[in-house]
Parts: C-alpha cells; structure tokens; sequence
C-alpha cells in the first residue's frame, strides 16, 4: 500500500511537471520543433528490426543529450 502510494505521488509529480509550460513557451519554435523531431527518431530507433550497424545505442544516447541541451535553450 506504501508502495503504491509513494508511485501514484511520483507519477503526479511528473505529471504536474511535463503540464507546466516553459518559461518561453512558444519563443523558439524551430527548437521546439527540433525536440519533435528528435523524439520521432528516437521511437523509428527504438522500435526498428536492426541495430544501425551497431550505432542505434549512441544514437539514443546523442538523442536524449540533444534533448536535454535543446530544453536548457527553451529556459532562455
């Protein structure tokens, strides 16, 4: 019971979290345009039959760091 309580209260959070619009929400939207893009990539990679030769691991990971630097710019 604990335990499903502390989950429902992180899965609020994050929730609450993902809702909340940026601060420049709408400023940039070749960046945000960027992060849709990146996330469409990132799934057809998730989901493809193969490994990219052996680059669809670091791809990912270039993804996520793309990702995260690009929702850094939105602050601004």
């Amino acid at each position: 019971m604990k335990k499903r309580m502390m989950s429902a209260f992180v899965v609020l959070g994050l929730m609450i979290a993902l809702s909340s619009p940026s601060p420049a929400a709408g400023k940039h939207p070749q960046i945000e345009e960027a992060l849709r893009a990146l996330a469409a990539a990132k799934d057809h990679l998730q989901h493809a039959a193969h490994d990219f030769g052996g680059h669809r691991i670091d791809a990912i990971k270039a993804i996520d760091e793309a990702d995260h630097q690009l929702r850094i710019c939105l602050q601004y």
